[in-house]
């Protein structure tokens, strides 16, 4: 199984859209950045669990958890004009953006502001990409261990 954090701004899509979707679920769109794009497509699987953090808000950090429910697949966004997302360089016939399907499991009881994971920064969120300067993707990697530490915050 694997850990990873995916970044919403609340005004577009926060975790209480997710819980209000069809079945709690819904696609993860609109990544438009070829690392976030690479381990979305290669290396996220079906059963993988989500920390799902708010970004660009007061404060920014970590409110719920989701599941990855369906592995990558084109992102239709990418081929319609009507769509803030569209990409007239990407072709249906070999796409170059994909998304995967995420699933609400849970509010966290508290957001787990960005200034408290700083705060262990040097110690057991040492390596974490969230809190590199400069780290600016809406999707990266948690360790098994990472994951413990954040989500025992709660």
């Amino acid at each position: 199984m694997g850990y990873w954090l995916m970044k919403s701004e609340p005004s577009e899509f926060s975790i209480d859209d997710l819980r209000n979707e069809a079945r709690r679920t819904t696609h993860w769109d609109g990544i438009r950045n070829y690392q976030a794009r690479n381990m979305m497509r290669d290396e996220m699987q079906k059963g993988d669990l989500v920390l799902f953090y708010h970004s660009n808000c007061d404060p920014p950090g970590v409110v719920g958890i989701a599941e990855v429910v369906r592995e990558a697949y084109p992102d239709h966004t990418a081929f319609d004009p009507d769509d803030k997302h569209y990409d007239p360089k990407s072709d249906p016939d070999a796409p170059r953006w994909f998304m995967v399907d995420v699933r609400y499991r849970k509010k966290l009881r508290r957001c787990i502001p960005l200034h408290e994971l700083k705060a262990h920064s040097q110690g057991k969120l040492q390596g974490f990409p969230l809190l590199r300067k400069g780290n600016r993707l809406s999707i990266m990697p948690v360790t098994k261990a990472q994951w413990d530490f954040i989500v025992g915050l709660e």
